[in-house]
This record gives structure tokens, sequence and C-alpha cells, in this order.
């Protein structure tokens, strides 16, 4: 996280669980809140390395790189294919408010109907969270419950708080 120059206060009643890295996915970290049922994977990209590929690849008329910053949103539509099943699924950009709160300079959220499977451990919804700060790092993150209530969504407030991109 300190390479993508984000910060993290670890959430109350949460606890670290292993973060799952197979062939469907592969993440950084991972939270689970046991009382409430939910689970929350994290992945950090630090863009140092890949603005200065491209900048080079600026100078190279042969060579074509998509721009670092805009990356998350392709990344984050390629979870969200996976978690359904589908390319059917809106998505919202973050107004620029909670962009602001977060030090961010763009960001979209992705609420989705998870199709069943074991590695998401049978989970029925999903949220990304994706943000990213320009020429500095992204964050994604996947909210995981069984239920759309309330509670779901004051512990992705609790988590999502925990994240700040350094000014």
């Amino acid at each position: 996280m300190k390479d993508a120059n984000l910060k993290f206060t670890f959430p109350s009643g949460f606890a670290e669980i292993k973060a799952i890295n197979n062939d469907y996915f592969s993440f950084d970290f991972a939270l689970e809140d046991p009382k409430q049922g939910c689970e929350v994977w994290l992945t950090v990209r630090p863009q140092k390395q890949n603005w200065i590929s491209y900048k080079k690849a600026q100078s190279d008329k042969k060579t074509e790189l998509a721009n670092p910053d805009s990356m998350y949103v392709d990344v984050t539509k390629a979870y969200a294919t996976e978690l359904t099943g589908s390319k059917n699924f809106m998505a919202r950009d973050m107004p620029a408010d909670v962009l602001a709160e977060y030090n961010a300079d763009g960001g979209k959220s992705y609420l989705l109907n998870l199709r069943d499977m074991a590695v998401l451990h049978h989970y029925k919804y999903a949220l990304i969270v994706s943000m990213q700060k320009d020429h500095t790092g992204t964050l994604i993150a996947i909210f995981f419950t069984n239920y759309k209530d309330t509670d779901f969504y004051r512990d992705v407030n609790r988590v999502s708080h925990s994240f700040k991109f350094d000014p």
C-alpha cells in the first residue's frame, strides 16, 4: 500500500483472513466481519512503473499502451464480469465530493448479483469500489454479502473509510 501512497487503518470488528489467489482471482488482502457475515477482498497497485513504461511508449510510434490512470476501469469491469458471469451490470462514477474524501482522482462502483460459486463462498451480492490517484496507484475493494441491508452498507462505510490516498 505504501508504494501506491495509500494509508490504511484497520477497521474495528473485522479480522484479516487469507486473501484469495487462484485461477479466478488474485487479491492482496482480505477482511471478514464474522458477526455480519461479510468479506472484503482488496487489491492495491502502484502506478509508478506503469507510468515509466507509458512515457517511454509515447515516444515510440510502434508501441501503444493504455493510460495507466484509466486501467482501473477495465480491471474492475473484468472482475464484475467474472463475478456475475455476464456483462450486464451497471457502473456508477463516484461523485467529486466522495473522491475528495479519499484524495482520489477517479472512481467507480458496481452493485452486483453474483453467480453461485464455491470460490465466492456462495455469497449472493457484491459491491465493487474502485478508486485511483493520478500517477500514483489504484485500489479495488470487493464487499461480499448475502444481504443488501443497512448493516451491509454500514460495514462498507466502516471499511471504505479505512483507506485514503496521500494528498
